[in-house]
């Protein structure tokens, strides 16, 4: 099975970038092994363009900032896509109705597959650039991460951590890729 970790959002923009950052963490801090092939890809905010390369896996984890009615900063969501919670808005950032509408085009065509969306009501979003992430989310993202690493697990992929590099060092450097 070939599984996509997609990290998500605008770097430049504090909070909305942490799916991005986020994947960056897991690719940086971790080794996955196992009968299964992970592939942890940025796809910041390409939307429709990642559109070949999501129907190219067997399963999907999209990690984002999220919205969701009545919800708090740092608040982390994990769902199936099929099943999307009525509380999810989806209203953030702008790169998030794109993201959606690129999901949903997938689904649409029958080319989607199963596919998990992890992510965080974000604080700082879209006012001035900036790499650095809200203290909220920084503490978040520890559930976040605890989440995915269990997803994968879930998949049968066997998850090693090989180094402890920090999320806001990782984040102040995720424009450089990784």
């Amino acid at each position: 099975m070939k599984i996509l970790v997609l990290g998500i959002g605008n770097i430049l923009f504090g909070d909305e970038g942490i799916g991005v950052h986020l994947s960056n963490l897991l690719k940086l801090n971790y080794t996955f092994n196992g009968e299964h092939e992970v592939v942890i890809l940025d796809g910041g905010t390409m939307a429709q363009h990642l559109i070949p390369i999501i129907t190219e896996y067997d399963n999907v984890l999209v990690i984002d900032s999220v919205d969701a009615n009545d919800a708090k900063i740092g608040d982390v969501y994990f769902f199936d896509f099929s099943v999307i919670p009525d509380n999810i808005t989806w209203a953030g950032s702008a790169h998030e109705v794109e993201m959606l509408q690129t999901l949903k085009m997938i689904e649409m065509l029958g080319d989607l597959p199963p596919t998990k969306i992890l992510g965080v009501k974000p604080f700082i979003i879209g006012e001035d650039p900036t790499f650095s992430l809200s203290p909220k989310i920084l503490e978040s993202a520890k559930t976040m991460e605890a989440q995915a690493v269990k997803h994968l697990e879930s998949l049968g992929v066997v998850v090693t951590k090989t180094d402890n590099r920090d999320l806001q060092e990782i984040a102040h450097h995720s424009y450089r890729g990784y």
